[in-house]
């Protein structure tokens, strides 16, 4: 799979953009041995991977999304670690610290770097709004820099690198809500919800019945990389930049061009990064269908992912039971209709 990717990216062959679809369907196969359904959320997750991006998962107990992430690192070949955040977690807990260490030889007392469990190409950051901002913050630098600063000095962070985080949204007390410019950083933000009846009973006999399948990998690190290069390179047209420019400048108020709701429920719109990101993206959901260029439907299908969590709602638009989802489908039609 490693050898179709990089002769595609080296010789322009849309062999590539074949064995990436092949490869993707391939991890979906993987991980149904383990997940039930969720088929929406493994999508996101791929292609948030295929972008280079972070993902933030938010649902409520239960519902599997340790033993998903758990599992896409075994399909990918790509080393785990999973941080228990925790109100009295420290920044040096997650980068590592600096020890003092006994040379055998010398006697001399040198420092040696002990890194912490960021050093891995897939983090599970469980209940990231459990921990302090100082905490957080030192979660911002990996996640932006893909490196960390310990010891007074910059470590670099192994390739690829992803911060798979979730939150719980039902327990609020004892928790830190992620600041708007940390929530920025990451370029899904995906709802795990309830299973269906069928799927639920399918979930309680595997458990109950120890059914589960060994989950074979069918990409590495190299591969991942390889295949994010290629994605880069699919083409996008000025009209597919401009369509994305449009929604994401919708969702600013006082914005010339804005709708009436954007007046009337959104305090603060979507800053450029958005634009970024429905266009990276984009392109991933493209290549996976086989596409040649990205077209607007492919930006539309992933609106409410990337946008969710970077529209901040008015007091208006919270009493009136207004969600993010609903903003998003209402700017597609909009801009839909304004095109």
């Amino acid at each position: 799979m490693s050898a179709n990717i990089k002769q595609a990216m080296e010789s322009g062959d849309p062999a590539g953009i074949e064995a990436l679809a092949v490869a993707h369907d391939r991890i979906t196969g993987e991980l149904s041995k383990v997940i039930v359904g969720q088929q929406s959320v493994i999508e996101e997750i791929l292609v948030a991977i295929l972008a280079g991006g972070h993902c933030l998962l938010e649902g409520v107990p239960g519902l599997a999304k340790t033993l998903l992430i758990q599992s896409l690192s075994q399909a990918l070949s790509l080393s785990f670690k999973r941080i228990q955040f925790t109100p009295d977690l420290m920044p040096s807990d997650i980068t590592g610290t600096d020890v003092i260490q006994d040379d055998p030889e010398t006697g001399e007392r040198k420092f040696k770097f002990l890194p912490g469990p960021i050093f891995a190409n897939i983090i599970l950051a469980d209940e990231i709004n459990r921990t302090p901002p100082k905490t957080q913050a030192a979660m911002l630098e990996a996640m932006q820099e893909r490196q960390v600063s310990a010891g007074g000095q910059a470590r670099p962070l192994p390739k690829p690198f992803f911060v798979l985080a979730t939150q719980n949204p039902l327990e609020q007390e004892g928790t830190y809500p992620l600041p708007e410019a940390q929530q920025d950083r990451f370029l899904f933000k995906i709802f795990v919800d309830y299973p269906s009846e069928a799927e639920e009973k399918m979930v309680v006999r595997r458990v109950a019945e120890r059914q589960f399948g060994i989950i074979e990998p069918v990409l590495s690190g190299e591969d991942i990389l390889a295949a994010q290069e290629l994605v880069s390179r699919v083409p996008v047209a000025d009209a597919v930049v401009d369509y994305a420019m449009a929604i994401v400048r919708a969702t600013r108020p006082k914005t010339e061009g804005a709708p009436e709701f954007t007046e009337q429920w959104i305090a603060w719109g979507c800053g450029p990064r958005a634009s970024i990101n429905l266009i990276t993206a984009g392109k991933v959901v493209a290549a996976l269908r086989g596409g040649e260029c990205v077209a607007c439907e492919d930006v539309a299908k992933i609106v409410p992912s990337v946008m969710r969590h970077r529209i901040g709602l008015n007091y208006t638009a919270r009493a009136e039971g207004i969600t993010p989802e609903d903003i998003a489908t209402r700017l597609l039609e909009h801009v839909k209709a304004y095109a």
